[in-house]
Order: structure tokens, then sequence, then C-alpha cells
């Protein structure tokens, strides 16, 4: 958490006069981290003044260790004529020197992103600013997963040139560089087939400590190995603990005497299949469940043997896809071990703890995906999980008490950055956003890398592409599927075909496209050029992508299709040749070459409907206390979370009577207690309709919902002229209510 202080004063404290250079002074003994951090924020400081900074016995920024300050946490006040920079532990001095960086006017994205600072005469504090912060979650992070069209082809073919296509240890450096600036301090680094194993990149552990970094693994790799990479069936046999137990054993252990310390590390245990798959040799889920339950405790004691007392170790098990309905049988994992809650591969947290579970000696985390390769269908292009969305989702797990361990699953983190710098902002603190200041976030985001002018400029627009990718995101444009039964579909993949839109719906889609591309080209001219790149790469090239792609799939004629066709290989190009080459072979615009992303042109087939009016949820007439109105979120941007019990009662103008259909389109949440999410509709206080959200996962109302970012319940009812009133009721937790629509029937 975060507190900044700085009242209204005639005093300041003046770290850079633009005459002589800025000056610091540091303990005599420091944690790596420290000298990583101080380096970086020298090359900051290079950049604001032209100069650098210098060591010094009187120097005006002095770096103190105070080991009464919490965990990663970090002070920063002025007292005299010096400016005191206080860190609990190695990281937080880190991140205190770094913070000195973001009030120089640094972006943490200055190197991924492009974002270059702009040259300062003067840099000063009030003689009575200080701020103290420490984190809300004790370990926040990143998993590289899905990096085969981004991250991967970069480093090999551009970054650090390599025969192999692996991710090499500059790329990590880098990484963990932009993870020290965010404020973030674990990483699960890249396991797919083709990424070398991290524990096999010479110096890549080293480079880790160097940047204070906490290195764990997926939710299906045991014991800090990477088994896509590193178990070789041809010598060890099957990965299967019912028949190969011993060597299984063996390779756990190998890992575990390699690495000899446990510091700076959060080891997975339990077991599944060598990539993301079921546990190879048991059948029934009886079986399974023993089996689980065998593994973690015989783990336990490979923990015990060869690193430590488990007790004393970070150690976390992944309830995810079935192990989750194994945990959930009676799974008996040690007090001290982690729980980590999933979302649903989309966004949406299927689970949080209970009110006993909460009480766990080892707490509680969350894997919360940014990007997806699966079905019903990835998304490995670009990042567009809308900001309320993010919100709702961690907030509502910190509420539940999940906060040793959160990590975001990024395919890329250039391209995933302002949704990973909210997930990472919420993590170091989770009061700096609210409800009703997500906007403000993005804004200052948008502030931060390109100024206020821009900020106000663009930022509208931004939202309105939020709120259009939320309808559907750019990769599900083609409404295709993938993991289809492949003695039906190629590749079992669907093809594009037909879209469910009217030609007007088409129409006004691309038209929204249309004024968006138009307001941020205006906002261009705003733009110093010394950022061109950054809001080509951040801003033009994913809302022109988008909109090409809605084009290609919604235009008139082929023709105008194909065009868009070209417009995003054009773009594509352009994002691979900015900066020099910088970024080349980093942007992919057809990730596993799916079908939506060819050049292909649909059928409309969506039929006219009666009258039809739609209405924000958050327009009630009144609502029980409680209730929230969520920024950002859903294809209203307000959409409004009800408490359990609660009730929102909307006025319903019917102009003639007749029989009509009324929608009630909500946020497609999941019911994170176990239990059911159930709501209620009345109309004029008459009797209540029950409706279930709850969907078993992957059922095809469940895929519908996802790919639509919202489901819907329907009545059919006979009004009357007049104001009729319509009430809606919570029955359980996590009822998020988007929309009303009201649909007169046909005659």
């Amino acid at each position: 958490m975060s507190c900044y202080s700085a009242l209204t004063s005639h005093a300041e404290v003046v770290w850079f006069d633009g005459k002589q250079p800025i000056t610091y002074s540091l303990p005599e003994e420091m944690e790596p981290v420290v000298t990583t951090a101080l380096e970086m924020w020298k090359g900051d400081m290079r950049q604001v003044t032209g100069m650098d900074a210098v060591a010094s016995r009187k120097a005006t920024i002095k770096i103190l260790h105070n080991s009464r300050l919490p965990f990663d946490g970090f002070c920063i006040y002025t007292k005299g004529r010096q400016i005191i920079v206080e860190g609990g532990n190695g990281r937080g001095m880190a991140y205190g020197i770094l913070e000195l960086s973001r009030l120089a006017g640094v972006s943490p994205w200055t190197w991924w992103g492009d974002v270059v600072p702009e040259r300062k005469k003067r840099l000063v504090l009030s003689d009575d600013f200080r701020t103290v912060q420490q984190p809300s979650i004790a370990y926040r992070g990143i998993f590289i997963n899905d990096e085969d069209w981004s991250l991967r082809p970069w480093s090999s073919k551009t970054f650090e040139k390599s025969q192999q296509a692996t991710i090499g240890v500059q790329t990590y450096k880098r990484i963990f560089q932009l993870l020290l600036r965010l404020r973030a301090n674990t990483i699960w680094p890249a396991m797919h087939e083709g990424s070398t194993p991290f524990f096999q990149i010479p110096g890549a552990q080293a480079m880790a400590d160097s940047c204070g970094i906490v290195i764990g693994t997926s939710h299906c790799e045991p014991l800090l190995r990477n088994n896509v990479g590193e178990w070789d069936a041809a010598q060890r046999g099957r990965f299967n603990y019912k028949t190969n137990r011993t060597a299984v054993q063996q390779y756990w252990t190998e890992r575990l005497q390699e690495i000899r310390s446990a510091d700076n590390k959060f080891f997975t245990i339990g077991m599944r299949g060598i990539h993301d798959s079921s546990m190879e040799g048991y059948t029934t889920e009886q079986e399974k469940f023993e089996a689980l339950q065998q593994v973690i405790d015989d783990q336990q004691v490979l923990l015990r043997q060869h690193v430590g007392d488990p007790s004393r170790l970070h150690q976390v098990f992944v309830p995810y896809k079935e192990v989750l309905q194994l945990y959930e049988k009676g799974l008996k994992v040690p007090d001290y071990v982690t729980l980590m809650w999933c979302d649903d591969n989309y966004g949406y947290m299927t689970r949080l703890p209970n009110a006993i579970e909460q009480q766990r000696k080892g707490g509680h985390a969350l894997y919360y995906h940014l990007s997806y390769w699966g079905r019903p269908h990835d998304y490995l292009w670009l990042t567009t999980t809308q900001p309320g969305l993010i919100y709702h989702e961690l907030r509502q797990a910190y509420d539940s008490h999940v906060r040793q361990l959160w990590i975001a699953n990024v395919h890329d983190p250039k391209v995933a950055a302002y949704d990973l710098q909210l997930f990472l902002d919420m993590a170091w603190d989770i009061n700096s956003v609210t409800p009703q200041t997500i906007n403000h976030h993005h804004e200052q985001w948008l502030r931060t890398q390109f100024g206020s002018d821009i900020s106000r400029c663009v930022a509208p627009a931004m939202r309105r592409y939020y709120q259009l990718c939320a309808m559907r995101r750019p990769e599900f444009m083609g409404w295709t599927q993938v993991e289809l039964d492949k003695r039906r579909y190629h590749r079992g993949l669907s093809l594009v075909d037909t879209i469910p839109m009217t030609r007007q719906e088409a129409d006004n889609r691309l038209a929204a496209f249309d004024a968006i591309v138009a307001t941020i080209d205006s906002c261009r001219q705003l733009l110093p050029p010394t950022l061109a790149d950054a809001y080509f790469a951040a801003i033009e090239y994913p809302v022109k992508a988008t909109a090409a792609m809605n084009r290609k799939m919604l235009a008139h004629t082929t023709a105008d299709s194909h065009q868009a066709y070209n417009d995003i290989q054009q773009l594509t190009a352009r994002y691979n040749s900015m900066n020099n080459g910088k970024w080349r072979h980093l942007m992919d615009a057809a990730p596993r070459q799916l079908p939506v992303f060819g050049d292909e042109h649909a059928t409309l087939t969506g039929k006219g409907h009666g009258l039809t009016t739609t209405h924000p949820a958050a327009d009630y007439t009144t609502a029980t206390d409680g209730t929230l109105c969520i920024q950002m979120l859903g294809y209203s941007m307000n959409a409004v979370k009800m408490r359990k019990g609660g009730t929102v009662n909307y006025n319903v103008n019917i102009s003639q009577d007749g029989y009509y259909t009324l929608q009630t389109a909500l946020i497609p949440t999941q019911p994170i207690d176990g239990g059911d999410l159930r709501f209620t509709m009345t109309i004029d206080g008459g009797e209540s309709v029950l409706f279930s959200l709850r969907e078993p996962f992957r059922s095809e109302r469940w895929k519908d919902n996802v790919l639509n970012c919202q489901t819907r319940r329907a009545v059919k009812v006979r009004l009357t002229k007049g104001v009729h009133q319509l009430t809606l009721t919570a029955l359980d937790e996590n009822i998020v209510i988007d929309q009303w629509i009201l649909t007169q029937e046909l005659q």
C-alpha cells in the first residue's frame, strides 16, 4: 500500500538544478538487487538530465536500509536539503530507488515501450514530501506462456540471435528489469516446447538473483522442473507415477539437489501430464485422487531430504482444471502450502477460498490469464481484457484473503502493457484503484507514457475500444472455435463462415471503429517525435489492426475485405520494423495460423428483431446498499455489482400494449464459493422468475458466454402502456448486471 504526502509548501529540495549532476550515497553493504536498480536509475537520470549521477559523501540523495520497514516496503522523505530513500530489504531499497525515476517522469515502460522520458532542467520535491509504500500482495509477477509467436522469435532472431529458437538470458534480464520497475518480484519462466528450460540457460538463475526475482513454475511443472523441455521419455520412460514412480522421483530430486538453496524459490507441488493434461496412467476420478494425494505426500519427503523443513518453504498447489474437482473431493494439502485459485482462462475466477480455507497458514494465491491458448478460442494476438473486469476479479480475490501470490499469464509483456500494469499496480497497492477510478487509472497511465495532452485526447477513444472488444475480441471475430473433433474438423478448427449480425449492426460496429481511428490519428498530431514508436505500439497498432480485422470480416465486398487483410499485414510489418528493427519478429498477426487470421470474408446471417431498446444497468431508479458501479466493465462500461440479497429497480416505459421479451445481460462470472449463481427477475411485484448463471466448464453455453463477454437470461411478458417496475434480486454473491434489453415482439 502507498500513501503520498506533499502539502503546500514554499520550500523545495532541489535534486537537480540543471547545472550540477545529481549526487547520491549508498550504504556500505548492499544486496545485488540494489546495485541493479541503481544502475537502472543512473541510466534514467542520464536520459532526464543529460548528466551522469555521481556518488558523493555530501549527497543530495541518501539511500539506506531500515529493517523496521515491512517486507519489500520503502519510504522516501525529505530531511533538510536531502532526499532519504529507505528500504526494508534489498527489493524495498530497489523499489525506492526506481520510485525516484517515476518522480522524475520516467515510465516503467521506458525500454519495453520505447517511452523516451522528457528532458528536465530541474527536479525538485517539496520539503515536506513523504511516501511510505508496501505491497498488498507478498509475491507478484508473471508467467511467460504461449511465447511461440512473440517473445521467443524476437529473442532468438533479433535481441540475442541464437541458432536455437529460445529465450536467452539477456531477454530475461530485460524482463526482470521491467518487473523491478513495476514493483513485481516473481516469475514463472517460459515453458513451451522449443523454449530452453530456465535452469538450463547459463546465467539465468544468477540474473534472477541480481534482480531479486523469485522463480516458480506453472501448475503443471512440479518442483521447479520443466516437463516439456526436461523430461526425456526415451531415457526415463513414461511420465507416469503409477508405473514409473522411481524415475519420476529421481527427476524431481535432481533439480532439488541442483538448486541447493530455497532462497528466491517457489515450489509448485502436485502433478499433471507432460503439458497441461491430466495425470497419465489413471482412469477413474478415485484413482486420480489417491495418486495425487500420494504425490503430494511424497513431495514433502523429497523437499525435507534435499532442501529443508517443508513448512518453512514457499510451496504452492494449484487446483486448476480437473485438479479442482480432486481438491474438492477431500485432498489433504498441508496447511503451510499456498493454495492458488484460477480463472476460467478468460478472466473470470472460478473459485475463491471459503471462510475456513481463508485461515490456512500458507495463504492463498491467484493465477489470472491476460492471454490464452485453447478452447473455445485462443486470444494470443492482442491484449484486450477490460480493465473493469481485471479490477473486479482482483479486488474480489483480495477481499477473500488471496494475498500471498498473484501471477498474470502473458504471452508477451510489451503487448500486454496496460493490462499488466493495472494487474501489478493492484498487487502493489490494492487501493490504488476503486470501481469509480478505473478511468482515471487508465488516463494516468496514458499521461505517464505520452503526456497530459495526448491522455486527454485519446482516453475516451480507448475506452470505446475496450467496449467494442468486450462485445467481441479481435481474435473471436470469425465466430470460429479451436480444439474441436478432429474427425470432423481439420486440425480441430472450424472455418470462417457466417456471423450472426445484421447488416445494420455490422455497419454500426465498423463506423464506431472508424471514429476511434480518426480520433487517435488526430491525437497523434500532439505527439513529440520521440514518442512516435511508443504511440504506434501501444495505441495505433492495436486499434487499427482490430479495426481492420472487423472490416475484413464485416465488409460489404470481398475486395474491401481483402484490403483490410492487407492493412493488417502492413501494420504488422511496420510494428516489426519500428525503432530500427528493435522489435522485429515480436508481433505476429496470425498466432497458430488460425482461420480467423486468414484472408477471409464472412457472411452475415443476423435477422431483424422487433423494436429493441437497450438500457445500461447503472441507470437504476433505486438499489440496496452495497451496490457498486464498476467503470470499464461490460458492454455498458459501467456494470453493476450486486451483493447477495441485494436488489436493483428499473422503470420500464411501455409506449403501447403488447408482448415483449425482457432480457437481463450479465457479466459471465462464476460461483466463486462453489455453490450457485442465482438471481430473480420480477415485473411490478408479481411472481419472480428464477435464473441460474452456473455453467459447467467448457459447456457450449459457457463457451458462448466467454466469447461474448456476456450472458443473457430472458422472459416473455405481456405489458400494458405505461410505466412498469423491473426488480432484479441477487440470491448469491458475484451477480454483476451489465444491461437490460426490451424487445417488442413482431405481430
